[in-house]
């Protein structure tokens, strides 16, 4: 059986294309680590510390409508914590509706009390323009303010404005300089930027530097980085070949729907490559690639359909359907 692979990095020129990330990646971006710390925020060291604290035990337990209700007090008297805290609940709609408007009250309340989460949140939300025209610049400024206090967020939100030119001056030496600020607080974006630009800047760090990198950011569940570390271990450039880390790999990024992963997956449930052969799974992985319109996974599907019973496409088929994305 002959399959179509794809065992190859990803090209810098793809590269360039997904360096900002989506409208949708940023927002999910800033519920998430809004939402992370509040949880890792330190207490408030002033007398309203306990109705902080009663709020963020009701946030844990999932109680958002009394969350809120122990936050509001202290946000109101000027509590940077609380404020954010406010914000925040505002951007994921948790036991309230959804309001840009609201959240940017909160967190410009807190940012300008120099709370280094509240002023990265408010960075992206005049950079995106969700509470009206984007505003790279004035977003600059708040991300810079962050940024100093070691905000890794921010520090790679500025390597993306430095390098296209949004709300500064283009500056690719300055981007970079962002970047190895947020790389070295183990933000993945900026560490799997770092070896893609490097390569399309000429530079190529060798294979061993570039699987050091990529390992970095899949550590913290970034697609494009367990899907290239994956390459590295099929290929063995840069670190000991070995199929069945590269198959466990291709599988972490194939669950978050990264198309090549998918079609490189299925190929080694189809050869028994670093894992158990299973044409069933093999069927499944490649049908979901071929969703997202891959032409070679379609080859590949073509070519699997006739070893296989219809009982085992049939399966396949239901298990592709019934497939989500991982978060």
């Amino acid at each position: 059986m002959r399959l179509v692979s794809r065992h190859v990095r990803t090209p810098p020129s793809a590269i360039a294309a997904k360096s900002a990330p989506s409208e949708a990646r940023l927002l999910r971006r800033l519920r998430a680590l809004s939402a992370a710390l509040l949880v890792a925020i330190t207490a408030l060291t002033t007398p309203a510390a306990a109705d902080f604290e009663t709020g963020r035990a009701a946030y844990v337990d999932g109680d958002f409508a009394a969350a809120i209700e122990a936050w509001r007090a202290p946000a109101e008297t000027g509590a940077a914590a609380a404020q954010f805290a406010l914000g925040t609940l505002y951007v994921t709609g948790e036991g309230v509706e959804q309001d840009f408007e609201a959240a940017l009250s909160w967190f410009e309340k807190a940012a300008e009390q120099g709370h280094a989460g509240s002023q990265y949140n408010l960075g992206l939300i005049l950079d995106q323009g969700w509470t009206g025209m984007p505003d790279s610049l004035a977003a600059a400024e708040w991300f810079k303010k962050a940024a100093a206090q070691r905000h890794a967020g921010a520090q790679y939100q500025l390597g993306l404005q430095n390098e296209h030119g949004w709300g500064v001056d283009e500056d690719l030496a300055e981007a970079i300089r962002w970047y190895e600020q947020a790389a070295g607080l183990d933000y993945a974006s900026a560490q799997y930027t770092l070896v893609i630009y490097a390569k399309g800047q000429g530079v190529a760090p060798d294979a061993a530097q570039a699987a050091a990198w990529y390992r970095k950011a899949a550590d913290q569940d970034f697609a494009e980085a367990e899907y290239n570390l994956a390459v590295l271990y099929f290929k063995g450039e840069g670190v000991a070949e070995d199929h069945a880390t590269a198959a466990a790999l291709y599988l972490r990024a194939a669950e978050k729907g990264h198309i090549e992963a998918q079609n490189n997956l299925a190929g080694m449930y189809a050869l028994g490559l670093g894992l158990a052969q299973d044409l069933v799974l093999a069927y499944m992985w490649v049908s979901l690639a071929v969703d997202e319109d891959a032409d070679f996974a379609e080859q590949n599907r073509a070519r699997l359909a006739p070893l296989m019973t219809p009982e085992q496409i049939g399966e396949a088929e239901q298990l592709a359907e019934a497939w989500e994305p991982a978060e």
